[in-house]
């Protein structure tokens, strides 16, 4: 509508352009400004630009400068509707193409202010030395430093080289693009330098995070002002030396709140949340004016330090100065809240807030996700206006640390038909989901995609979950492969790949990698000696492993805890020095956990000795009374000697308490699906085709001379009937429908939540025989690889 009303206005302008006006102007240079003065509205602007029209006095050059000056200046006044005024203003002078550019630039339209210069030169119009200063500076807005370098030869040319505002204007174009060298050397030859131009050098080396030469710019400087120092400040806490920038804050004459801002932001920054705290109270108590920036490093250090009473305060301080509204102070806040646990006034401020950003959602989802909130964070997901790489990352990572495997691959594959290309934290999390669900095909699929990605950084952590994937789902080729091909390994890496062998039955390279891991100059810690001492217990390596156990504190000192302590337990009492494993717990300088109780009744069961076991047992079952494992074992104690009436005494205790045994259940992945298996299963879709294979492979065994192993099945039941059940065990299960999806040689890979058993192993093995197949199954302990008959545990797990 305005710019129509002014295109009715144009054919009477350019009738008046051309010629002089028959009536005596009623409106005057000093009648202009006093309506300029007094405009308040679109409407009062027209009438004062219809009467210029009409009496001519738009053809007065200095007027028709004012005109348009004040129209760029008024809030009411659309940047269009100025160069429509601009355009029809015949013999336009040079101040007004610079009011012009300067409007574009200060409307972040600084491309259109370059457009405008280039027009500029066409018609042949004289750029002067304040044109030029305009021109660099939209380069600068644009990091357009090809361009300022054209506009640059313009200056040169010109030879405006020795104009302070023009030089001032180039060194920061290239100090912004990051061009320093041009930017010091253009700083070095200037005939003319001000405050200005020191500031835009310091500032330029301050981006870039080049202390030293800040350092010496700064001291160079005339004369330090407050802008420089705040400068400095900024750089040294960003850079990590936080002592430089307390010690200049604390020299400093005059500070601002930009100075105390800088300095509290440099803390938080640096993690010196309880000094961020500190300063910002002083801040408050030396009366200086709060914004939202510093308030919004305070909060983060609160949120840090856990201590959401403090926020609370600083909420309410907040809310009492009007900052609130700012949307980045609402992000701080919500955060802050969410992190901290106190999700329901996170969720208050959410919904309260007419200032929600991309940010506010994605700390929303995160603290939901924290909180273990996971069906709304979900549900914040789903209806979020748009979503960015945050957003997909806190839902995948927040599915993957909650247990939601599945969750997180099926909103990876969601996410995969998006425009969005996930990063390595969102990576690692499917990897780490393909893991836990043995999900091999789709981990390989994922380990394919980073291949294919050059973008993407395969970084410690990366590097280090795609080599725990392999490892964990029996494939060490694939592991080494990506170990060996790792730039960067941190101890992180070389404790996977130790304990990853081990508990494949790699025992001799687990320690081959170990003494390969200290010849690198890589430092072990508490895990690595977990993955030692559990490498000499898979294979009973016992002399090995007193030696690693005390070479622990001699060499590395690293003090053993509880769990290397349990290793040596395990070792011992699965070699048979049942006495030499009880009498290290009772010399342990902690109290031993129940895992170390119960590594020694696995191993009285294992060697038969049952009144050590039944001590131990009842031991464990006075320690942890709802633990199904070990009433299950000392049960199975019990039952393998034929003690029936010892069995029903502890499966009457376990009724008692309400303990419930954890039901046997292998995953298997077949053509890219995971497939779920419970002992004794009836409901998986393909049961019927399972149940004529289980039969089939109860023939093929008997044939190799198979013999069930029925002493710890149920008393109540017949012969025939503990074979039957052992025979529906989960792995076995999933063994059978292996065979049945899964085509040679591609191994039958299971992962099973408990420990095998001796029956499932000994099938195991006559089955990889009789079907010529390759079997791995992990079970809770290690990994069994059944080949032509055999196990890589060798029978010894």
């Amino acid at each position: 509508m305005r710019l129509s009303k002014l295109n009715q206005l144009s054919s009477a302008i350019k009738s008046k352009f051309n010629q002089k006006p028959t009536f005596k102007p009623s409106i005057t240079l000093s009648i202009l400004e006093s309506h300029l003065q007094n405009c308040q509205s679109l409407k009062q602007f027209n009438q004062i630009l219809s009467q210029m029209i009409l009496t001519g006095f738009i053809t007065d050059t200095f007027a028709a400068s004012r005109v348009l000056m004040f129209s760029t200046d008024l809030p009411f006044v659309s940047l269009d509707y100025s160069l429509q005024i601009f355009n029809l203003i015949e013999n336009s002078n040079g101040f007004m193409w610079n009011t012009m550019m300067r409007a574009y630039i200060r409307s972040n339209s600084a491309q259109k202010a370059l457009l405008l210069y280039k027009l500029m030169v066409k018609n042949n119009v004289g750029p002067d030395n304040y044109t030029y200063p305009l021109v660099v500076q939209a380069c600068a807005v644009r990091l357009l430093e090809f361009e300022g370098k054209e506009i640059h030869d313009h200056v040169l040319k010109l030879g405006l080289d020795s104009d302070v505002y023009a030089q001032n204007a180039l060194i920061n174009m290239y100090a912004v693009c990051g061009n320093m060298r041009d930017a010091r050397k253009l700083f070095d030859e200037s005939p003319v330098l001000d405050s200005v131009s020191w500031n835009c050098v310091l500032a330029g080396y301050v981006q870039k995070g080049d202390v030293e030469e800040a350092k010496l710019i700064f001291d160079q400087m005339p004369q330090r002002n407050i802008i420089a120092s705040n400068s400095m400040i900024v750089l040294f806490g960003k850079m990590g030396h936080v002592k430089e920038a307390w010690k200049l804050f604390n020299v400093m004459g005059e500070k601002d709140m930009v100075s105390w801002s800088a300095l509290i932001s440099g803390f938080e920054k640096n993690g010196m949340y309880e000094e961020a705290l500190f300063m910002f109270i002083e801040m408050n108590a030396n009366g200086m004016m709060l914004d939202e920036v510093v308030v919004v490093s305070i909060l983060s250090a609160c949120a840090h330090l856990s201590i959401v009473k403090t926020g609370k305060m600083i909420h309410g301080l907040v809310s009492r100065i009007g900052i609130e509204s700012y949307v980045n102070l609402q992000n701080a806040l919500i955060h802050m809240y969410s992190g901290s646990g106190e999700i329901m006034d996170a969720q208050k401020l959410f919904n309260g807030s007419h200032n929600l950003d991309q940010i506010s959602w994605n700390s929303m989802i995160s603290g939901y996700m924290k909180c273990g909130s996971v069906e709304k964070a979900r549900a914040s997901f789903d209806i979020m206006p748009e979503k960015d790489i945050v957003s997909w990352s806190a839902m995948i990572s927040g599915y993957a640390q909650h247990d939601h495997f599945s969750d997180a691959l099926a909103l990876f594959h969601e996410m995969q038909l998006g425009e969005i290309r996930p990063d390595e934290t969102i990576l690692v999390s499917v990897i780490s989901a393909c893991t836990h669900l043995a999900a091999l095909d789709q981990g390989k699929w994922v380990h394919a995609y980073i291949r294919k990605n050059n973008n993407l950084e395969v970084n410690v952590i990366l590097g280090t979950t795609l080599l725990d994937m392999y490892l964990k789902c029996g494939c060490v080729e694939n592991a080494l492969e990506v170990f060996n091909g790792m730039k960067e390994k941190g101890v992180s890496s070389w404790n996977a790949l130790i304990i990853g062998l081990a508990v494949n039955g790699l025992v001799e390279r687990s320690l081959e990698m170990f003494s390969e891991m200290k010849n690198h100059g890589v430092l072990p810690n508490e895990i690595t000696f977990m993955g030692v001492l559990g490498a000499c217990r898979h294979m009973g390596l016992v002399d090995e492993g007193r030696y690693h156990f005390t070479s622990m504190v001699e060499e590395h000192g690293i003090e053993p805890n509880v769990k290397h302590y349990g290793c040596m337990v395990d070792l011992l009492g699965r070699a048979g020095l049942l006495k030499e494993a009880e009498k290290l717990i009772q010399s342990m300088p902690m109290a031993p956990d129940a895992a170390t109780w119960g590594a020694l009744l696995g191993a009285c069961k294992k060697h038969g000795d049952t009144g050590m076991g039944e001590r131990v047992g009842r031991k464990l079952i006075e320690l942890q009374p709802d633990h199904d494992g070990f009433h299950v074992l000392l049960s199975n104690i019990y039952a393998s000697k034929g003690e029936w009436g010892d069995v029903l005494e502890v499966r009457g205790m376990m009724k008692q308490k309400g303990v419930v045994k954890t039901p046997g259940c292998s995953l298997i992945e077949a053509n890219g699906v995971v497939h779920e298996f419970l002992a004794g299963d009836k409901t998986h879709p393909w049961i019927n085709k399972v149940e004529k294979m289980l039969n089939e492979m109860a023939k093929r065994l008997k044939m190799e001379g198979y013999a069930p192993e029925t002493n710890e099945v149920r008393l109540d039941i017949d012969e025939e009937e503990k074979e039957t059940t052992l025979f529906r065990h989960s792995e076995k299960l999933a063994i059978a429908f292996g065979l049945l999806t899964i085509s040679p040689p591609t191994p039958i890979r299971i992962m099973k939540n408990l420990r095998i058993c001796n029956d499932c192993h000994t099938a195991a093995k006559l089955i990889s025989k009789a079907y010529a197949r390759e079997i791995v199954v992990r079970d809770r302990h290690r990994f069994h690889h059944f080949k032509k008959g055999a196990c890589s545990c060798m029978d010894y797990w």
